[in-house]
């Protein structure tokens, strides 16, 4: 089984809990085609102005949040106190963009995280490096104004050095003033995407260093993504995204602590017209395909304008809650296996507990290789009912008995059990 090197922040619980919220929330509800609605549609600032000038989230609750999340069986959540926009929905003293300058009137964050940490579950902050409001961000391929046939000109008046520091300035204060964060998730890097002549942005233009060095300052423990355009060990977590990995993620050939961010649909925000949202069966695989693979899952919510998780939302969440209330015990503390699992098949493990989760439910037998021996007792999780072992030798002459002497059959109910993913214990011996 891979083991990991060691790292600066605190992995130790994130590597237990494995399934987090993600809430991408901001500006971008109120169009509410895309997070990155000013960048594709190359809105200038005037223009993306009405959205700060209407943003009014009056029926904003995060208790009600976190309970959803608590009972989808998330143990930590991560919010996005800026996104790219450059919107900001706490009370930074560096900007008069953000949450209280508009009709909502105050600072969305301080509620929120004291709100999840009633709820029992850790906070982390999502900060953007891409800062679309911020007059001395410099135009790129990002930018809403790249197509701007004067968008070199604009960009000689802009000081990268001043944005950083400003950067520094608003991590200094969500590092400080709101309790403690377990996650600080930067987004993100890309230094060879020049375009028209614009160039990209890496760790020379955020002054990367200089930003982690303060993350880590200020909450010692603090767990750091890898976006940042710093070397790969100097990351805590590393984060492929929207798709599934089918095997344990390596960088540079070693097994690192990892996530997949995923979406119920197809945005990270709120977008009201967005058809592509997950049927339970694919949101519960993704979670068990991670765990199976030694990651974890992190999957976004986009609350509405008016500070609501829509029904689409709330049902995805209760797809989990209603799954993980009977088998969370084979997603926490559980990790890749040492045994390859069935066709159709995912293992995870934790110590002499083995959990097969069975994707495609077969007709009556399913066979382990390699197994004849080794398992004890089998049952299903969802009931605690006895699953039948037949070991080599045993199978009466209508059974199927083309297997190998190291073969162990379980015997299955005809039905599948009235869940999305059924699994089976394995109580392995010792």
């Amino acid at each position: 089984m891979p083991t990991p090197a060691t790292t600066a922040g605190d992995t130790a619980w994130f590597t237990h809990d494995r399934f987090g919220m993600f809430v991408h929330w901001g500006l971008y509800a109120l169009p509410a085609r895309h997070e990155w609605v000013q960048s594709r549609e190359l809105i200038d600032g005037a223009r993306y102005q009405r959205y700060f000038e209407h943003f009014d989230p009056d029926l904003y609750d995060p208790h009600e949040w976190a309970a959803a999340a608590r009972a989808a069986g998330m143990k930590y959540v991560v919010l996005t106190a800026k996104h790219h926009e450059g919107f900001c929905l706490w009370d930074s003293q560096a900007t008069g963009y953000k949450a209280p300058n508009t009709p909502c009137g105050r600072d969305l964050l301080r509620p929120f995280a004291e709100a999840f940490r009633a709820a029992g579950l850790r906070v982390g902050l999502y900060y953007s490096l891409i800062d679309w409001h911020h007059p001395h961000f410099p135009i790129d391929i990002y930018h809403p104004l790249r197509d701007r046939p004067d968008a070199a000109e604009l960009n000689q008046g802009r000081d990268i050095g001043i944005y950083a520091e400003y950067m520094r300035q608003q991590v200094r204060e969500l590092l400080t003033g709101y309790g403690p964060i377990d996650i600080i998730w930067f987004d993100f890097s890309y230094p060879e995407r020049a375009y028209r002549g614009l160039p990209g942005k890496g760790r020379a233009d955020w002054q990367s260093e200089r930003l982690l060095a303060l993350a880590r300052e200020l909450q010692p423990g603090i767990i750091v993504d890898n976006r940042l355009d710093l070397p790969a060990d100097q990351a805590d977590i590393h984060t492929p995204e929207q798709f599934q990995p089918r095997e344990w993620l390596r960088v540079n050939g070693q097994p690192v602590v990892w996530e997949t961010c995923q979406t119920f649909s197809g945005s990270w925000g709120y977008h009201r017209d967005e058809a592509s949202w997950k049927s339970p069966e694919q949101l519960i695989q993704m979670l068990v395909n991670s765990v199976a693979c030694g990651g974890n899952l992190l999957m976004n919510a986009g609350p509405t304008a008016r500070g609501t998780l829509d029904e689409r939302a709330r049902g995805a969440l209760a797809a989990y809650a209603e799954w993980m209330r009977l088998h969370s015990r084979a997603i926490y503390g559980c990790t890749q296996s040492q045994y390859a699992a069935p066709p159709d098949c995912r293992f995870t493990q934790r110590g002499s507990r083995l959990y097969l989760h069975i994707f495609s439910w077969p007709f009556r037998h399913l066979h382990l290789e390699g197994f004849a021996g080794k398992v004890a007792y089998a049952q299903l999780l969802n009931d605690a009912s006895e699953i039948r072992l037949l070991e080599p030798g045993r199978h009466d002459e209508w059974s199927i008995a083309a297997t190998s002497a190291n073969t162990l059959t379980l015997e299955l109910p005809v039905v599948k059990p009235d869940v999305v993913v059924p699994v089976i214990e394995l109580f392995l011996n010792p």
